[in-house]
């Protein structure tokens, strides 16, 4: 019994030797860290590397600080322009297109010969002026004039004599609209000019209207010469003025029944006067003058000058806003870029009125004393020439009293009341 477990003993020790030798042994896994782990980028910990299938994979490229953090290098439009040859290239391009764009939309403004840049096409300026005009004469729908009214007739006829003399001065024949008066009601007979010039003076119970005193030389003062200074290097130049904006215009005016001392004339010829301006100014070189120097903005496009200026002037308030608060850019913005610029649009534009005005028979020397009363009518004082868009009433009346300036104006007067007329002066 002994001599049998002894034997079964033996056997059971000679299988598990025989199995042992031939089962491989199993290593023990070794820990792995998280690459991501804080503590193991803190401590330093760092995992052996391994063989992985996705070795052949490119790998991107990065560099590991004294914390052992892996910092992938910049990819992208900022690693591409840290070479210098594309910063050159982006340059040239940039500067051409820039320039490009730059010398395409320069234009040269009639009578002053100055030089703007302007980014609102013709077309859109045309459609953007028809539809606030339409805009107006829903929002007065009720109070603008009848045609047959006695003050339609009469700024409407001043309007025709101001599109006819801006009409002579272009150096090229184009196709003429009637000067239209935009109201509910028809006027019949409107293309006899004569005919309501009468009936105007017979409504009205007026003659011939008294002239102002003549003007002299001791009324001139020396101010704003860039507007000389434009013109002489404009004919220097040869700078041929753009005046493709007024073919083909649908001149129209409205007059609105209401009391505010205001005209305007928006682009696409769409001229409104209010009857707040007529009940002050009695006289037709009066309104001609006004009249004249709001067709003047629309000959000089200074609408569409105004929103590519706004675009540039934003642009500067943007810069500015990284260096000071916001409401002192918005005023340094406003006092040194806006306000100046407005201001001598409103010069440009009384001389451009004033030239218009001559050139349609009406007293040049009457414009003067137009700005004055303006002045005084809408609160004159010297800050105005500082804190306003619209310079001072006498600051406007002395840059006309000029002697260079009225001198043209009265030879274009002289010429057109002699039956001359005057062409090709733009």
């Amino acid at each position: 019994m002994g001599g049998f477990f002894k034997e079964a003993r033996f056997a059971f020790n000679a299988v598990r030797n025989l199995a042992s030798r031939s089962t491989p042994k199993i290593p023990r896994p070794t820990p792995q860290y998280a690459p991501s782990s804080l503590i193991s980028r803190r401590l330093s910990v760092v995992p052996p590397y391994r063989p992985s299938p996705w070795d052949s994979v490119p790998r991107r490229h990065y560099y590991v600080d004294r914390y052992q953090v892996q910092h992938f290098k910049p990819r992208g439009p900022r690693r591409w322009l840290q070479n210098p040859r594309n910063v050159l290239i982006v340059v040239l391009v940039g500067s051409g297109v820039a320039i490009t764009v730059y010398l395409g939309n320069l234009e040269t403004i009639p009578y002053t010969k100055r030089k703007h840049f302007v980014l609102l096409s013709r077309d859109m300026e045309r459609r953007m002026g028809e539809a606030q005009f339409s805009q107006i004469k829903n929002s007065f729908k009720g109070k603008i004039l009848p045609a047959i009214h006695p003050d339609s007739i009469r700024v409407r006829l001043i309007s025709k004599d101001i599109i006819d003399a801006l009409q002579r001065g272009l150096s090229r024949e184009q196709v003429w609209h009637d000067l239209e008066y935009s109201s509910s009601e028809i006027f019949e007979g409107r293309g006899d000019d004569r005919g309501a010039r009468e009936t105007l003076m017979a409504l009205t119970e007026k003659g011939v209207e008294k002239r102002v005193d003549g003007w002299s030389r001791e009324d001139e003062i020396l101010d704003d010469d860039w507007i000389e200074h434009s013109r002489k290097k404009g004919k220097e130049q040869g700078s041929k003025s753009e005046t493709s904006h007024l073919e083909g215009l649908n001149w129209e005016v409205v007059v609105v029944n209401e009391p505010m001392v205001n005209a305007f004339c928006l682009p696409g010829g769409k001229i409104v006067v209010f009857t707040g301006l007529l009940e002050h100014f009695k006289m037709d070189e009066e309104i001609a003058t006004v009249v004249g120097h709001e067709v003047g903005h629309a000959v000089a496009r200074h609408v569409a000058e105004q929103i590519t200026k706004n675009l540039w002037f934003t642009i500067i308030q943007i810069i500015l806003y990284q260096f000071v608060m916001p409401d002192i850019a918005n005023v340094m913005s406003t006092l040194l870029l806006r306000l100046p610029f407005s201001r001598k649009m409103e010069m440009e534009a009384d001389y451009v009125g004033l030239l218009l005005m001559a050139s349609a028979g009406y007293d040049p020397r009457v414009a003067p004393k137009v700005y004055e009363k303006l002045g005084k009518l809408t609160g004159d004082s010297s800050l105005r020439d500082y804190l306003s868009t619209h310079p001072s009433g006498k600051k406007r009346a002395q840059s006309l009293s000029r002697a260079g300036v009225m001198e043209e104006a009265l030879t274009l007067y002289r010429d057109t009341r002699a039956g001359r007329g005057v062409e090709g002066f733009l």
